[in-house]
């Protein structure tokens, strides 16, 4: 069940994600089909893995989410500005209830007041001006069975929710289902630490192999592996983390298929090594074997360098599925403050270590939060000095060189130095001393400062100086 549990989040994880990135899109575009479609999909599936996991709450109110969009999808419904409020309240609902699961609790039953909303959506009668309420706190959940921590690979996929599209009815057969369900596919584990054995020489010339005794030949081959000891840090590593589905990891079958093969290839140098061995311990010490030796080491040390190469690429995560939880996030602000913003994504495939994955993820919310609040201007401002009316924010990823390099930037009215440094002055970051021998570029990095920020009052986005510091 534990196990079940653990695929059950990492893919819901994932489809979440991509439900929150294809609502904004629909959002702008209510009329696509595909777009309802894979929501539907997304939903559906979700519902699927938590009839599963008994998760009651959850499934009602996927289930209703699901049927909401199956209307959508047939044209029985439109979307309104006020559907749209209930089906992203609904969708902030399944996320706190994921939550639940992740922390290893029960999911509370979802507020009332948006069940009913979605029923009205659902009847056609969500009236005009009535937003759906947010769900209020939820009572403290009761315990359930928490997933271990592992390195999961290539988790078992849940059911599939083409439930239109397959001929078979999933919601019967999730009702129907008792017992405990069928095993998924086992995970693979990769250890904590991964060493790897050190430099091998190289080839040798004919003179140099003829010049030394089998004896030394051997021994400086099994030497050099004799003072790898283990225990040094690999360079693979897992570090705790507090959620379990933050100790799991998604790999291309290709990239273990080429670990496995290395595998076998050193295995078959291994063998060819002990095969020269025992030659040249039984008196054939010939240039030839000598020869084939130093090229069987060789051959062992660019295996065990494409090894190693290997095994540190399944870390390896395309940022993307980083950047895909912030166009929910840009267009929720954006929605509170009024404005009009569009975040534009690019260089989703960079890869990156999934453990600066997680570290990158806070900064970078406080940069679009900086960049929709303080970096573009309000729709009549940017109206007067004949800008078009949406405001663009880029997220963009590259890599230069060994470097990876985020980007994010907008198309608002910019820094003021000036404004920068008189800022600071009044908050008593500087002196006006400081200040008058600030260059631009230093005045820039004001922005920094702990409790340094440009806003005149304090809300629930800004005003407390604390984003940019945590950038830095």
């Amino acid at each position: 069940m534990e196990d079940l549990l653990q695929d059950f989040l990492v893919e819901a994880g994932d489809l979440l994600s991509g439900v929150d990135n294809k609502l904004v899109d629909l959002e702008r575009a209510p009329g696509d089909k595909g777009l309802l479609n894979d929501i539907f999909r997304g939903f559906h599936t979700i519902k699927g893995g938590a009839g599963f996991l008994n998760a009651t709450e959850l499934v009602s109110l996927c289930h209703l989410t699901e049927n909401l969009f199956d209307k959508l999808r047939n044209g029985e419904l439109e979307i309104t500005p006020e559907v749209m409020d209930v089906i992203l309240f609904s969708t902030a609902a399944v996320r706190d209830m994921f939550d639940s699961l992740e922390q290893g609790v029960q999911p509370a039953p979802a507020d009332p007041s948006l069940m009913d909303k979605l029923r009205e959506a659902l009847a056609g009668e969500l009236g005009a001006g009535e937003p759906a309420a947010a769900p209020r706190p939820a009572p403290a959940p009761a315990p359930v069975v928490a997933a271990p921590a592992a390195v999961a690979v290539a988790p078992a996929a849940m059911p599939a929710a083409e439930s239109a599209d397959d001929g078979l009815d999933w919601n019967m057969l999730f009702e129907s289902v008792t017992g405990t369900p069928a095993a998924p596919q086992p995970a693979v584990s990769l250890p904590a630490t991964v060493v790897m054995p050190g430099p091998v020489v190289m080839h040798q010339s004919d003179a140099e192999l003829a010049s030394k005794t089998p004896e030394e030949v051997i021994k400086a081959a099994v030497g050099r592996r004799a003072t790898d000891k283990p225990g040094a840090t690999g360079p693979v590593g897992r570090r705790d983390t507090e959620k379990q589905r933050d100790n799991s990891i998604r790999v291309d079958t290709a990239r273990l298929d080429q670990v496995l093969n290395l595998s076998g290839e050193i295995g078959l140098t291994k063998n060819r090594l002990n095969a020269l061995r025992s030659d040249i311990l039984n008196g054939r010490s010939d240039t030839e074997t000598l020869h084939a030796l130093d090229l069987a080491v060789s051959q062992l040390d660019l295996l065990v360098s494409d090894l190693q190469n290997a095994v540190m690429k399944t870390r390896m995560q395309p940022i993307g599925r980083l950047f895909q939880k912030y166009p929910r996030i840009a267009r929720d602000l954006a929605r509170n403050l009024g404005k009009d913003v569009e975040l534009v994504l690019s260089g989703e495939e960079t890869e990156i270590d999934k453990t600066m994955i997680e570290d990158l993820s806070d900064p970078i919310i406080h940069l679009i939060r900086n960049a929709v609040d303080h970096g573009v201007e309000e729709t009549q401002e940017r109206l007067a000095n004949g800008k078009p009316e949406k405001s663009i924010v880029r997220l963009e990823a590259r890599q230069e060189g060994d470097h990876i390099v985020i980007l994010v930037a907008d198309d608002g009215r910019g820094m003021n130095a000036e404004r920068l440094r008189a800022k600071a002055v009044e908050k008593g970051l500087i002196t006006d001393e400081e200040a008058n021998t600030m260059d631009e570029r230093q005045s820039y990095n004001l922005v920094f400062l702990p409790g340094f920020s440009m806003a005149s009052q304090i809300s629930d986005v800004s005003g407390r100086g604390v984003g940019m510091d945590v950038v830095r």
